[in-house]
């Protein structure tokens, strides 16, 4: 049975992490449930008294290590923050003592049955899938609120009208033990990735799939392009497929409507066939509920791509910068590749290890006879990969360092080229994030270019 947000009023609650998912919850709990009160504030490491001003909850008790399990046992719930993996011993511990586990999205989506909501999720495009599906939707004339992974925590929607519509980016780290689902599900592609946080591959899409199999999913919109996908799909459901010649397609020339070109590609905000599959995906997800989408050129002229995602930071002397940070699997890069067919590329690639494979992402770059400049921590894979597939030394180097990185490839390029940040990797072995890691890149574009 899925637990609501206002079932929560005068409980006492535990909470793992001090994030923003968790700072939401705090703010939302002292101002909705004054009866609630959190006793916990569990850390991975014990970051100091500031986490109870952030949180303003200045008598809870801060735990940290082995105290943790004894600490949360003795709360009535444990809201976990989404990158606390559920798979956690003490998770399971707890979850055998009968303490109900959730996280502040599941209490939000349970709160509202999962109605009007639309929840995005894929390995890779869920946020440029949600984002042009809200602005789709706006554009149409309809209220809609953007929320989850971007845009604001669910539960800062709580006072938003339950007839209006809501667009949930939802990642791996909150299906997996959520117990409503949203009304519409959306799933992008489904690729290797976060095998850390899910112990597995098999693990990993299992959680992600879940969506699609949840009470309250009414809809399925899922990318005909993946036949796991389609078999997923729960029996209750009514599927949407996009990616195919009889709905909304992509192709090099732009998207398309049961075959007929509804909008080129130099039309489209956003660069190469990916994005033209998101953007079919929103398309599809918006004639699921019944909103007729607005014509296509004139909705999109203003519509902003996301920073880090294949953004052109800079063009001087006939070279193309562009920073993909947000690449973090050997797919997506290769998708960036595909989105600068026929310019030469330099191709700046690596970052923390998740077992990546990262053989076909090496053929390709042999196949676009592009160079690869490799980074820690993965670059001197990468590299390996793509000697092995055939390359000369002289297009498959490593660097010690972005800021060398960027040097090589500057000496590397000629006009018409394209220097090309897309690490197939996370960012977290040497940065804080991908934005600090695409930022870092801006600036040294800035002083190369």
């Amino acid at each position: 049975m899925s637990l609501r947000f206002s079932e929560l009023d005068g409980a006492s609650v535990g909470v793992w992490g001090a994030g923003r998912e968790i700072s939401s919850f705090a703010g939302q709990l002292a101002r909705h449930l004054p009866l609630a009160r959190i006793v916990v504030v569990a850390l991975d490491s014990d970051t100091g008294e500031d986490v109870r001003a952030r949180l303003r909850i200045p008598s809870a008790r801060l735990v940290a290590g082995a105290e943790v399990t004894a600490a949360l046992a003795d709360c009535d719930v444990v809201v976990r923050s989404p990158g606390v993996s559920i798979h956690r011993p003490e998770l399971r511990e707890l979850r055998k003592a009968g303490i109900p586990i959730t996280t502040a999205t599941a209490l939000w989506l349970a709160e509202r049955d999962g109605s009007r909501v639309i929840g995005v999720t894929g390995t890779k495009g869920k946020s440029t899938t949600a984002t042009l599906l809200a602005h789709l939707a706006r554009a149409s004339g309809h209220t809609v609120a953007l929320a989850g992974n971007i845009g604001v925590p669910a539960l800062e929607l709580l006072d938003r009208p339950a007839t209006e519509w809501a667009v949930l980016e939802l990642s791996s780290y909150q299906i997996a033990d959520m117990e409503t689902g949203p009304e519409v599900a959306v799933i992008t592609n489904l690729f290797r990735e976060h095998i850390d946080w899910h112990g597995s591959e098999e693990v990993y899409k299992a959680d992600k799939l879940r969506l699609l199999g949840l009470p309250g999913v009414r809809v399925a919109v899922v990318n005909a392009r993946d036949e796991r996908l389609v078999r997923a799909v729960h029996a209750d459901a009514v599927t949407r497929l996009y990616g195919l010649a009889g709905g909304w397609n992509a192709g090099p020339g732009g998207v398309m409507l049961r075959g007929e070109l509804i909008a080129t590609a130099g039309e489209l905000p956003l660069r190469g066939e990916h994005n033209a599959l998101n953007l079919c995906g929103a398309l599809t997800a918006l004639e699921a509920i019944g909103i007729d989408p607005p014509p296509l050129s004139r909705s999109l002229k203003d519509f902003q791509g996301l920073p880090h995602r294949l953004q052109t930071i800079v063009e001087r002397d006939g070279v193309t910068w562009v920073d993909d940070s947000i690449s973090t699997t050997p797919e997506s890069a290769l998708a960036a590749l595909r989105s600068f067919t026929g310019r030469d590329i330099v191709l700046l690639a690596g970052g923390q290890d998740r077992q990546q494979d990262y053989g076909e992402l090496g053929i390709r770059l042999v196949e676009l006879k592009a160079t690869v400049v490799g980074l820690p921590s993965t670059g001197s894979r990468i590299v390996a990969a793509t000697r092995q597939a055939g390359a000369p030394d002289s297009r498959a180097v490593e660097a010690g360092d972005l800021a060398e990185a960027v040097a090589l490839a500057r000496q590397r390029v000629t006009p018409g080229s394209v220097v090309l940040l897309s690490p197939a990797a996370p960012s977290y072995d040497h940065y804080r994030n991908f934005e600090a890691r695409g930022a870092l890149f801006h600036t040294l574009a800035a002083q190369h270019a």
